[in-house]
């Protein structure tokens, strides 16, 4: 008998249908809808864009569509979804594979609405994009690993926002992140961000995997 969670046939495609719906597609709409008004705002309001506004307004869509992916693993059917033979990394991780094209052209979009002069190096604040997003699914992936809430979203959301406020206060200079294009430390501070997206990766799927009281119950059952 074929496992639903190994290689390709119509039990993954069922399995791709059946998570694909579980997705809270409407937090993630949210956090994509009110970022791109974050960074089409001035443009509406015939507003006048300099580089400073244009990397601090790309910076705030990237954290409120962070905000929006706090709530990707959120399942509300947590309890009963736990002892199916599909592993927890499979789930998540197509989780993640779903919302990641969605991501990739709401960035797109978000870079176009500002223009050229206005726009700091593409790679560089894409970076800090990535590493927020990474930080918020991580963040999330321990609530679910290490709770029992089945929506987790929320509280999580609350704490990464709050986080977000207080880091440019708290950080030591020599760990500032959030620097201005031109700044001396542009370049130290984007290693900093690449460090932050690795760990970020590394932490989420550690917290993916099944944990250890799981697997013991299901070999059991």
């Amino acid at each position: 008998m074929r496992r639903s969670d190994g290689g390709a046939g119509p039990g993954s495609s069922a399995l791709v249908v059946a998570v694909a719906r579980t997705v809270p597609w409407r937090a993630v709409a949210a956090g994509a809808v009110v970022g791109l008004l974050v960074v089409g705002l001035p443009r509406l309001l015939s507003g006048t864009l300099d580089a400073w506004l244009g990397l601090t307004l790309l910076r705030a869509a990237a954290l409120v569509f962070a905000l929006g992916l706090t709530f990707l693993l959120d399942d509300p059917a947590r309890e009963l979804t736990t002892p199916v033979p599909t592993r927890r990394w499979v789930r998540t991780g197509l989780r993640v594979a779903l919302v990641v094209p969605v991501a990739a052209l709401w960035w797109t979009v978000a870079l176009s609405l500002l223009p050229a002069p206005a726009r700091p190096p593409v790679g560089a604040i894409t970076l800090e994009a990535a590493a927020t997003a990474a930080l918020a699914l991580a963040v999330a992936a321990v609530a679910v690993r290490f709770t029992e809430e089945p929506r987790p979203g929320p509280s999580v959301a609350a704490g990464l926002l709050t986080l977000a406020l207080l880091a440019p206060h708290l950080l030591p200079a020599r760990w500032d992140l959030f620097v201005l294009v031109g700044d001396p430390g542009w370049a130290a501070a984007h290693v900093r961000w690449a460090a932050v997206l690795a760990g970020a990766v590394l932490l989420g799927a550690a917290c993916a995997v099944e944990p250890l009281r799981g697997l013991r119950s299901r070999r059991a059952s």
